[in-house]
């Protein structure tokens, strides 16, 4: 494994991902700190489209952006990509996640204390630790919860294998615009349960920041200890949707000999 190489990728990865949760939890931060008159729910989903994609563009060039450790994870079951970059990978995922909390937080810091007067409440009418992370509606099961994700995720996964499907498409540099698309579906279609965090990163990373910057311990004990479903299930379905495309489509495309013998 080339150091420099591997350096560089991490660089890649942790930028990207920083971008994607900039972009993510600040639209967040922007609706429930305003009480809903700087946005909705829609603006919350297409923003989030949005920072996919920008996070792609950065970090596409140098590792094909993954930003997200289900990505890395059903890569490299699927498709050869390294085994030993795996847990660098998520390493610089969830730092650049952590990283675009808190510079959210630093920005609307004042938005804060004006709406929560510096309490740091996770969950109620002055809950704001969702704004970075992501946490179950009180009808959801942890059982519910890991469908949910695993579901959410194995979608996610099985689209972005056909985008990246050569064979299958040539969506080229519209390719990030294509997964963003593809986020703002899966949110506006699955989203309500527990905000569709289909990404282990994009919920540790902020929800580790929020544990350190004044909401406490809670933030892994709210929701029956919600957190390790949307770093469990993800990394179930992503894998799983992976299988699926190659499955039911990946692997019955004809070889490039076979096609020209035809």
């Amino acid at each position: 494994m080339n150091r420099d190489s591997l350096k560089r990728e991490l660089y890649a990865e942790f930028l990207g991902t920083f971008v994607l949760i900039a972009f993510g939890t600040g639209v967040v931060a922007q609706v429930i700190l305003s009480n809903q008159q700087n946005g909705t729910y829609l603006s919350i989903n297409i923003a989030w489209g949005f920072a996919v994609t920008m996070g792609i563009y950065v970090a596409g060039g140098v590792t094909g952006a993954h930003l997200n450790p289900a990505v890395t994870l059903a890569l490299a079951g699927r498709r050869g990509f390294a085994w030993s970059k795996v847990f660098p990978y998520w390493l610089a995922q969830i730092a650049g996640a952590f990283t675009g909390a808190a510079v959210v937080f630093i920005v609307y810091r004042e938005a804060f204390n004006a709406f929560d007067h510096g309490s740091r409440v996770v969950l109620g009418e002055k809950g704001t630790a969702g704004i970075f992370a992501t946490y179950p509606q009180p009808f959801l099961s942890i059982l519910g919860g890991l469908v949910d994700q695993i579901v959410g995720t194995a979608i996610l996964l099985l689209v972005i294998m056909a985008i990246g499907d050569t064979r299958n498409n040539a969506a080229g540099n519209l390719g990030p615009i294509a997964v963003g698309f593809l986020v703002m579906a899966v949110g506006m279609a699955f989203g309500f349960n527990a905000g569709y965090a289909v990404n282990p990163a994009r919920d540790l990373g902020p929800r580790l920041f929020t544990a350190v910057a004044g909401w406490g311990t809670e933030v892994f004990r709210a929701g029956n200890y919600w957190f390790w479903v949307p770093i469990a299930g993800p990394l179930v379905g992503g894998p799983l949707g992976a299988l699926v495309y190659d499955a039911l489509v990946g692997k019955h495309f004809p070889d490039e000999n076979t096609k020209q013998t035809k």
